[in-house]
């Protein structure tokens, strides 16, 4: 698996296919595998012409782990996507987000807009700019002993998917503390690269899309029918609107 150092932390990634280039950035506590590997965005996106690029975000995957909440500020880990742009030698390119890789993902398209075609946030809605996510409950249950441990109820649900993806708890805590930094409704209102927005109907963590979609220019919302957060990633209904929204992009 190729790998590259963003000053001195190693991010690993994966690049497949050929064509217009498409980076995806992955949620909390996940990875480019579990994200868009097993969920086949990676074979779809192929098969729609596209050269796919996916990254593990630090402290998750195959990546460098950190400890210090500071190392992951939201402008820092937006940062590795464009090194990682910059050592793949690509000037600008679709970038699709998921839930804390659409808040990496919008704070790209706010201060790099030329190194955006488009920005798709997914699995984000106006919790962007009011909140609302996983918080120090969720951190606090990432540092427990074990999930028995674990009585908070949102804390078991992220503790237990950190246990399945095998993740390293103490990591995910800093990034958790270290990336809460929202983005301000003048900042989201300044965003001006084509923007989707998908979101699951039935997802509580994410906020409203439509109302994040009245505040960003031009922005298009996609609804995924009855999807909540975890299970609207591998959604055919995502798969296929956006799709259709990157053909629309040539």
């Amino acid at each position: 698996m190729p790998t590259f150092h963003n000053g001195d932390v190693e991010i690993a990634y994966l690049d497949e296919g050929e064509g217009d280039p498409i980076v995806l950035v992955h949620g909390f506590a996940s990875s480019k595998n579990v994200n868009w590997v097993y969920p086949t965005w990676v074979s779809e996106l192929k098969k729609a012409g596209r050269r796919v690029i996916a990254l593990d975000n630090r402290g998750h995957g195959d990546s460098g782990k950190l400890y210090d909440a500071a190392s992951y500020e939201i402008a820092i880990m937006a940062g590795d996507v464009v090194a990682l742009l910059d050592h793949l030698g690509i000037e600008r390119a679709d970038v699709m987000g998921y839930s804390l890789g659409s808040r990496m993902t919008a704070v790209m398209a706010l201060s790099r807009p030329q190194r955006l075609r488009s920005a798709i946030l997914g699995g984000i809605g106006i919790g962007m700019i009011t909140g609302g996510g996983p918080g120090e409950n969720v951190a606090l249950a990432l540092e427990a002993p074990s999930l028995d441990d674990v009585t908070d109820p949102v804390g078991r649900t992220f503790r237990a998917f950190a246990d399945q993806t095998r993740s390293d708890h103490r990591a995910l805590a800093a990034c958790l503390r270290g990336s809460r930094r929202l983005m301000t409704r003048d900042e989201a209102a300044g965003i001006n690269v084509p923007v989707l927005i998908a979101v699951g109907t039935a997802d509580e963590i994410a906020g409203s899309a439509q109302a994040l979609g009245k505040i960003i220019p031009n922005a298009e919302v996609l609804d995924i029918p009855n999807r909540d957060h975890m299970r609207a990633v591998g959604d055919k209904v995502y798969k296929a609107g956006v799709i259709d929204f990157l053909s629309r992009r040539n």
